[in-house]
């Protein structure tokens, strides 16, 4: 596995949230994440939302955790912007340095299959400290996804 530890300086992004956990997810019934996403595409708001940054990628963004993977957070499906719109969600991606993992193929697979790799690599590297602050998925392209995870 090619992983690469980056700086990112903070920034803003616009777009839909919803609140839950990772249990809640496993559970189609309760699952809020994937109709989250089916509005945002849905409704076009990629293109639609006021103040979007020329060339910003669509974004998922995982924030306000309880605690750990285990508890709450909130996901925002959005773009990033210059200035937060009124009429939607606005979270503050924070600067530091996330490690960033790569998936490739069909949506939304590729985000899970990549999402185990990441509990996974954490599970084998205990000495790696997750922030838990702010972390996101960037889609660079139709079947390839980079998800930024924050380091302490």
């Amino acid at each position: 596995m090619d992983l690469q530890q980056q700086f990112v300086d903070s920034f803003t992004v616009s777009g839909l949230r919803v609140r839950t956990t990772n249990a809640a997810e496993h559970n189609p019934e309760t699952a809020q994440i994937g109709p989250m996403w089916g509005q945002f595409f849905a409704k076009g708001l990629a293109e639609v939302i006021p103040g979007k940054l020329t060339e910003s990628s669509v974004y998922g963004v995982y924030s306000a955790y309880e605690s750990d993977a285990s508890g709450a957070f909130d996901v925002t499906a959005g773009v990033a912007v210059a200035e937060p719109s009124a009429d939607f969600e606005t979270i503050r991606i924070e600067s530091g340095n996330y490690l960033v993992f790569e998936g490739r193929g069909p949506l939304p697979g590729a985000v899970i299959e990549t999402w185990g790799r990441i509990w996974q690599h954490f599970e084998v590297h205990p000495q790696i400290e997750r922030r838990f602050a702010t972390d996101f998925e960037a889609y660079t392209g139709l079947e390839s996804v980079a998800i930024y995870i924050g380091l302490r």
